[in-house]
């Protein structure tokens, strides 16, 4: 009778643990962000030539791109498997929510990336769409599902204020946090922009606390500008009515000394992705201000941890096959579909994960 009950509880257990394998719960105890890149002949989760939404200085193909083997890469986790994207059931779970991307040019890479994946999975979706060019806002509403799928345009998080003496960052102030004021989901991004400098950069000096600088430290800069966000954070966010995510820092390709290609002409004629799951070189000196940054925040915020992943990736950028057609060289964004639909996926397998409910 013994052995019996233990014979059954043993099943029983056994039905337990495969069912936790195979559920929703399966992605807590593994860690995403690390594995390898494999060929998948599902891919690419879209066409991009029937989206809507996919930015023409992001569609490779249409572009005239050549090699189309980049569309076909599927992250594959070293401990798990991640639950196959499905628009419809995102559609489900956000009705009459909203998730927001602020950010970067990064952030757009990644919400056109999202916003071609729900048309790929629910083509007939009637939705609006509403540019709010003062605030930097470009919101589509699935009006069937009363969702919104929101980018919010800003660089750096922290304020750009017009002084007499020109153009201040103000690295303690952030009021464009009225505009992430009880949105749902809210994923944000920042560093592209940090290392600009010349005519395009968008101030003239640095405030931080009472002290002005013509220039400061970039990296440091930008660790402050996290400190600032990390607090506004915890100041404004209820855990229990919206979820906070960190993209994570995109990496560039420019450098092929850096992945052991010195004579490599930046990403321009990379094909194919690094095998395995270590990048030669180094991560960007960003990720590690950032990840320190995010510890000292109190309320929940979860890193999605992007930027190995990317590494990988030098096969993945527009290169000459973005805005500025042959003669461009753009190995900072993504190409679409791409990347980007791989950093969706992640998204969707961290937002309806259990400890995500």
């Amino acid at each position: 009778m013994g052995f019996k009950l233990h014979q059954h509880f043993g099943v029983l257990l056994l039905l337990v643990i495969n069912a936790f394998i195979n559920g929703e719960s399966k992605n807590l105890s593994c860690d995403m962000f690390q594995g390898n890149w494999v060929i998948d002949q599902s891919y690419p989760l879209y066409n991009a030539s029937v989206c809507p939404f996919v930015g023409k200085e992001f569609d490779c193909v249409k572009n005239k791109r050549p090699d189309h083997q980049y569309l076909q890469y599927r992250w594959q986790p070293n401990a798990c498997s991640l639950s196959r994207f499905d628009g419809r059931n995102l559609l489900e779970k956000l009705r009459g929510k909203t998730i927001m991307f602020v950010g970067d040019s990064l952030s757009k890479n990644h919400w056109l990336s999202l916003l071609c994946m729900i048309h790929s999975s629910v083509p007939s979706a009637h939705y609006v769409v509403k540019i709010n060019g003062a605030t930097g806002m470009t919101t589509y509403t699935f009006m069937d599902y009363e969702a919104k799928v929101i980018y919010h345009h800003s660089l750096y998080f922290v304020d750009i204020v017009k002084e007499k003496i020109g153009r201040v960052m103000k690295l303690d102030s952030i009021t464009s946090g009225k505009h992430w004021l009880d949105v749902d989901y809210l994923v944000f991004n920042t560093w592209h922009w940090w290392s600009r400098r010349g005519p395009t950069q968008p101030f003239d000096f640095i405030q931080d606390g009472d002290k002005v600088y013509k220039d400061m430290d970039r990296v440091v800069a930008f660790g402050k500008a996290i400190d600032t966000w990390g607090r506004w954070v915890d100041d404004n966010i209820d855990p229990l009515k919206s979820k906070v995510f960190f993209q994570g820092i995109s990496p560039t390709h420019y450098n092929g000394t850096s992945w052991g290609e010195p004579n490599a002409q930046a990403c321009i004629g990379q094909k194919a992705p690094f095998n395995g799951s270590t990048y030669p070189g180094t991560s960007p000196m960003a990720l590690a201000v950032l990840k320190k940054e995010l510890k000292s925040i109190k309320k929940p915020v979860t890193l999605l941890d992007i930027t190995n992943l990317s590494l990988l990736r030098k096969d993945g950028h527009p290169s000459r096959y973005g805005l500025g057609k042959l003669s461009g060289r753009d190995c900072s964004h993504w190409c679409l579909a791409g990347v980007p639909d791989t950093w969706n996926v992640l998204l969707y397998n961290l937002m309806f994960s259990k400890n995500q409910l």
